[in-house]
Protein backbone atom coordinates (compact mmCIF):
# COMPACT_ATOMS: atom_id res chain seq x y z
CA UNK A 1 0.00 0.00 0.00
CA UNK A 2 2.84 2.00 0.56
CA UNK A 3 4.33 2.01 -2.46
CA UNK A 4 0.86 2.94 -4.02
CA UNK A 5 0.46 6.34 -2.16
CA UNK A 6 4.49 6.43 -3.08
CA UNK A 7 6.31 6.09 0.26
CA UNK A 8 9.14 3.83 -0.29
CA UNK A 9 11.19 1.14 1.66
CA UNK A 10 13.66 3.51 2.53
CA UNK A 11 10.88 6.39 4.02
CA UNK A 12 9.49 3.70 5.87
CA UNK A 13 13.15 2.38 7.05
CA UNK A 14 13.92 5.93 8.36
CA UNK A 15 10.64 6.83 9.89
CA UNK A 16 11.56 6.29 13.78
CA UNK A 17 14.62 8.95 12.71
CA UNK A 18 12.22 11.08 10.87
CA UNK A 19 13.45 14.57 12.31
CA UNK A 20 16.82 14.51 10.96
CA UNK A 21 17.00 11.78 8.49
CA UNK A 22 17.33 13.43 4.96
CA UNK A 23 14.73 11.11 3.33
CA UNK A 24 11.87 13.63 4.70
CA UNK A 25 11.12 17.53 3.26
CA UNK A 26 9.76 19.70 5.98
CA UNK A 27 6.21 19.25 4.76
CA UNK A 28 6.91 15.62 5.48
CA UNK A 29 8.30 15.70 8.94
CA UNK A 30 5.06 18.10 9.83
CA UNK A 31 2.74 15.64 8.85
CA UNK A 32 4.91 12.64 10.64
CA UNK A 33 5.09 15.18 13.95
CA UNK A 34 0.65 15.72 14.12
CA UNK A 35 0.89 11.59 13.48
CA UNK A 36 2.85 11.55 16.55
CA UNK A 37 1.07 14.20 18.67
CA UNK A 38 -2.32 13.43 17.59
CA UNK A 39 -1.43 9.22 18.66
CA UNK A 40 0.00 10.81 22.41
CA UNK A 41 -2.87 10.15 25.66
CA UNK A 42 -3.47 12.51 25.84
CA UNK A 43 -3.33 14.41 22.88
CA UNK A 44 -0.98 17.42 22.70
CA UNK A 45 -0.72 19.66 19.14
CA UNK A 46 0.57 23.15 19.37
CA UNK A 47 -0.93 25.83 17.81
CA UNK A 48 2.00 26.48 15.71
CA UNK A 49 1.75 23.24 14.10
CA UNK A 50 -1.46 23.54 13.30
CA UNK A 51 -1.08 26.75 11.89
CA UNK A 52 2.21 25.96 9.93
CA UNK A 53 0.61 23.30 8.26
CA UNK A 54 -2.92 24.97 7.57
CA UNK A 55 -0.65 27.34 5.79
CA UNK A 56 1.04 24.51 3.83
CA UNK A 57 -1.81 22.27 3.14
CA UNK A 58 -5.02 24.29 3.22
CA UNK A 59 -8.05 24.04 5.93
CA UNK A 60 -9.80 21.62 4.30
CA UNK A 61 -6.41 19.25 3.68
CA UNK A 62 -5.77 19.56 6.91
CA UNK A 63 -8.95 18.10 8.08
CA UNK A 64 -8.67 15.76 6.09
CA UNK A 65 -5.26 14.70 7.14
CA UNK A 66 -6.26 14.96 11.04
CA UNK A 67 -9.11 12.64 10.50
CA UNK A 68 -7.27 9.81 8.38
CA UNK A 69 -4.89 9.93 11.53
CA UNK A 70 -7.97 9.66 14.22
CA UNK A 71 -9.07 6.59 12.04
CA UNK A 72 -6.05 5.14 12.34
CA UNK A 73 -5.70 5.78 16.07
CA UNK A 74 -9.25 4.14 16.32
CA UNK A 75 -8.16 1.32 14.79
CA UNK A 76 -5.28 0.72 16.32
CA UNK A 77 -6.80 1.01 19.63
CA UNK A 78 -10.19 -1.23 18.63
CA UNK A 79 -7.90 -3.76 17.87
CA UNK A 80 -5.87 -3.24 21.18
CA UNK A 81 -9.29 -3.59 23.01
CA UNK A 82 -10.02 -7.04 21.60
CA UNK A 83 -6.30 -7.87 21.57
CA UNK A 84 -5.83 -8.48 18.03
CA UNK A 85 -2.73 -9.63 17.26
CA UNK A 86 0.03 -7.56 15.15
CA UNK A 87 1.23 -8.34 12.16
CA UNK A 88 4.47 -7.18 12.38
CA UNK A 89 4.42 -3.65 10.96
CA UNK A 90 4.30 -1.92 14.63
CA UNK A 91 7.61 -3.85 14.85
CA UNK A 92 9.66 -2.45 12.27
CA UNK A 93 8.60 -5.06 9.24
CA UNK A 94 6.31 -4.10 6.29
CA UNK A 95 4.72 -5.65 3.96
CA UNK A 96 6.21 -5.13 -0.10
CA UNK A 97 3.08 -5.77 -2.55
CA UNK A 98 4.38 -7.11 -5.99
CA UNK A 99 3.80 -4.58 -8.68
CA UNK A 100 0.11 -4.41 -10.56
CA UNK A 101 0.17 -5.80 -14.41
CA UNK A 102 -2.02 -3.82 -16.06
CA UNK A 103 -4.80 -5.42 -17.92
CA UNK A 104 -6.03 -4.93 -21.16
Amino acid sequence: MSRQAGISEHELAELPSYRTSDAFDELDRQVIELAERLTATPADVPDELYGRLRQAIGEDALVELAAEIAWENYRARFNRAFDLQAQGYSEGGFCVLPARTPTP
